[in-house]
């Protein structure tokens, strides 16, 4: 009896250790429907997740790749990002915070970064940072595909302007999250 429950405590701590958990996003976003069936591919993705109300969120995959793309963008906007710093964001999942904020969403406590208030990555012409988050990405990770998912209420002029975000830098090739939703029967013929 006694190496069967060792053998059961081995197992129950081989499989808490190996789980890889899928972190929060930062809004629960409802998928448009659609009879498509692509897999998502579990790894070298980077996901761009356009809320109800606008809000425009990024990751990117890898904790390796994720360092070296903050510290990219900190030399980009000329912040210098401390190696705590770095270390934190390569372990957060969805990011939705403008650059200037970046430091201090990195520095909020743990516990309280779910309360801090995301404004989304800004994506306007004027100040197109979601534009940097994509180039630096792809320089990291080049094999990275990219995906779009969007609330279905989202505002269709937000899912626009990432589409042409895209476009501008030659990246024909992306996709987009929805759920799946029954085909439609065949008539039969009578």
């Amino acid at each position: 009896m006694t190496p069967m429950v060792d053998m059961a405590f081995l197992l129950v701590t081989f499989f808490m250790l190996t789980t890889k958990f899928q972190p929060d996003e930062p809004v629960k976003i409802e998928n448009p429907k659609s009879t498509s069936q692509f897999k998502v591919p579990d790894k070298d993705k980077t996901t761009i997740i356009v809320s109800n109300d606008g809000r425009v969120f990024f990751n990117f995959d890898g904790k390796f790749n994720r360092q070296a793309l903050i510290y990219q963008m900190g030399k980009r906007y000329e912040i210098e990002f401390s190696q705590d710093e770095i270390n934190t964001f390569a372990v957060l999942g969805m990011t939705g915070v403008p650059m200037a904020e970046m430091r201090a969403f990195l520095n909020t406590e743990p516990e309280d970064r779910p309360d801090f208030q995301q404004k989304g990555i800004p994506i306007d012409s004027v100040n197109n940072e979601l534009n940097y988050w994509i180039i630096l990405s792809r320089a990291a990770n080049p094999n990275s595909i990219i995906i779009i998912k969007a609330d279905n209420m989202s505002q269709y002029g937000k899912v626009k302007r990432i589409i042409q975000i895209l476009q501008e830098q030659n990246i024909n090739r992306f996709s987009l999250i929805t759920s799946e939703k029954s085909a439609p029967d065949a008539k039969k013929p009578d």
